[in-house]
């Protein structure tokens, strides 16, 4: 493995780190509040097509940055932990960040199964460009009903454990009063 360390500093996340981590965050952020506002528009509008086209776009480019990011993460080790970190609070970082790219890989996918079984009238394009091809699900509403189900749950699942995750490295930088939150902020010192 090499290092995910900044060369200049050991105990700093790469800048490509840095990159895809707060990008999928904006991201991630923007489509859960753009999920909830869709579903205020009318259904049969221009501007609810339009917002969904953009909520998968959006959603799919999700996809595919976790993927990058889950590739990144295999291939970099990231910064240790500060000496002294409890067991529980090594284990809970461990299980929440595992719990993350799950759910930032598992809603993109829900989300392109529930386009793909038919649920949606008219089939999305990628930023108006790209058509969508479609994931071999079965259709039917019980199907896009379940689908649908499971990734507003996802949504959900991904806000708590955004929370967590932001209250652990507040708690990290005001508490412990360690580098934690400064190794992913760029420019931050420790």
């Amino acid at each position: 493995m090499t290092s995910s360390a900044d060369p200049t500093n050991a105990d700093r996340y790469t800048r490509g780190a840095q990159l895809l981590h707060w990008g999928i965050a904006v991201l991630i952020v923007g489509q859960i509040f753009g999920g909830l506002a869709m579903h205020r528009l009318p259904q049969d509008s221009a501007s609810a097509s339009f917002a969904f086209e953009l909520h998968v776009s959006f959603g799919l480019t999700i996809l595919v940055l976790s993927l990058v990011r889950l590739f990144w993460r295999l291939t970099h080790r990231p910064p240790a932990l500060p000496p002294g970190t409890a067991r529980w609070d090594r284990l809970f970082a461990r299980t929440t960040q595992a719990l993350f790219y799950i759910l930032m890989i598992g809603v993109p996918l829900i989300g392109w199964s529930l386009i793909s079984s038919g649920a949606e009238a008219s089939p999305a394009d990628i930023f108006f460009v790209l058509p969508v091809f479609s994931l071999p699900v079965p259709g039917g509403e019980g199907t896009a009903s379940a689908l649908s189900e499971l990734h507003e749950l996802g949504a959900a699942a991904i806000l708590g454990l955004l929370i967590l995750h932001v209250a652990g490295a507040l708690k990290h930088h005001y508490a412990d009063g360690d580098d934690v939150l400064a190794r992913m902020v760029p420019g931050m010192k420790p």
